[in-house]
Formats: C-alpha cells, structure tokens, sequence
C-alpha cells in the first residue's frame, strides 16, 4: 500500500512584515502568523521530549516575534533564526502542512 505523499512548498517567502508565506505544491498559498509558528516550535527546548509537554511559556515570546532568516533543512523542513534569538525548532513540511487547518486566520487558496 502506497504511503500519501505529503504536499511540498514551491515557494517559502515572508507574507509582511511578521508572517510567513508557503506556497505548495497542490496549489495552497498558506500563510502562517509568525508567532504562532515560534509559538509551535518542536524543538527540545520547546517541548520536553519524553512527555511532549509544552515547555514554552506563552507570556515569554514577544508579539512582535518575527524570522530574521529561514534556512532549508535538507528536503524535509526549514528552520528559522528568530528575533527572540531561538533557532533550534526544525518545522518539518508535514507539520506545517498540518498547522495549516489549525490556522484560523491563514489564508488558504487554490
């Protein structure tokens, strides 16, 4: 049986000022507010590993908090160097593919 293939960006850009733009491959143009992405992120200082507690404190992540770069990791994900200084969070293409039905204010087209 065939595993699903996960939809793949074309296009990763900024949206504004904050915001991250990705265009997929499937024709979705998804935009994701940036501090809910950092707010998201996976990494071990982030969420305990064992439990997958959330570690990350809310309050703690300024509103303003923005990508200062994006990088690719390999063919799989990116990671982002963020204003607040945390850049160990690796955002795989699965993952935000599934944050984007939890967005209630992206903006998804076809």
């Amino acid at each position: 049986m065939a595993t699903p293939q996960i939809p793949t960006p074309v296009e990763i850009g900024r949206a504004n000022q904050h915001d991250v733009k990705i265009r997929w491959n499937d024709g979705r143009e998804i935009i994701y507010p940036a501090r809910r992405l950092r707010l998201a992120c996976p990494c071990a200082a982030c969420v305990e590993e064992m439990t997958g507690r959330r570690m990350l404190v809310e309050s703690a992540v300024p509103a303003e908090v923005h990508p200062l770069s994006i990088h690719a990791v390999g063919r799989y994900a990116i990671q982002i160097l963020w204003s607040d200084g945390h850049q160990t969070g690796i955002y795989t293409w699965e993952r935000l593919y599934e944050m984007a039905g939890q967005l209630p204010n992206s903006k998804i087209e076809r």
